[in-house]
């Protein structure tokens, strides 16, 4: 399968629009013409119409915090489609983390431990600690830094580069070295 960006201006609503190109057998071929004459479409405007319908037949079974438990792509279009693409691997790793690629998952693993872009509180230790949900990411800190968060996954950065935040509480004492006290 192939893809390329198309920006032309001319055609749908749409100004961007993915070509992909498809094998069809022949069977299949002449009984997408006859449905595409049927609706009076293109055979491309049909499937991607057909494509469009057969999301709601795409189960996500382990859909985290849904309040479905056999929901759809289709049901799940709004939460998952995001205009940025920082947005939208955060939402399907928040949403669907088995559909990541292993690509995504490293970056996602880079996100997610990453104290920068959580909201979170100091514990009984000190130290910063965050749960990856989606109320406590900071989205804007994510974007500022994907570029890197990717290149780091990649490994065509360092980890230096990514953000810093800090890990323990200023001003705080470590409760381990009461022991070492002299007195």
């Amino acid at each position: 399968m192939r893809n390329s960006t198309n920006k032309s201006g001319g055609g749908g609503k749409l100004t961007r629009t993915q070509t992909v190109t498809v094998r069809l057998d022949p069977k299949l071929n002449y009984l997408c013409e006859l449905a595409a004459r049927a609706q009076r479409r293109t055979k491309s405007s049909f499937i991607e119409w057909a494509v469009a319908e057969s999301l709601g037949s795409v189960q996500l079974s382990d859909v985290v915090e849904s309040n479905e438990l056999d929901a759809t792509i289709k049901q799940m279009t709004s939460r998952l489609w995001q205009v940025d693409e920082a947005d939208r691997l955060v939402a399907l790793a928040l949403a669907a983390p088995a559909l990541l690629t292993h690509e995504e998952q490293l970056i996602w693993r880079i996100v997610r431990e990453n104290g920068y872009v959580w909201k979170g509180s100091y514990g009984n230790n000190n130290e910063w600690r965050w749960h990856p949900a989606e109320d406590n990411l900071i989205r804007e800190r994510v974007r500022e830094y994907w570029d890197i968060f990717k290149a780091v996954a990649a490994g065509k950065e360092s980890d230096d580069l990514l953000p810093k935040w800090n890990k323990k509480q200023a001003g705080a004492f470590d409760h381990d070295l009461d022991d070492d006290v002299p007195f």
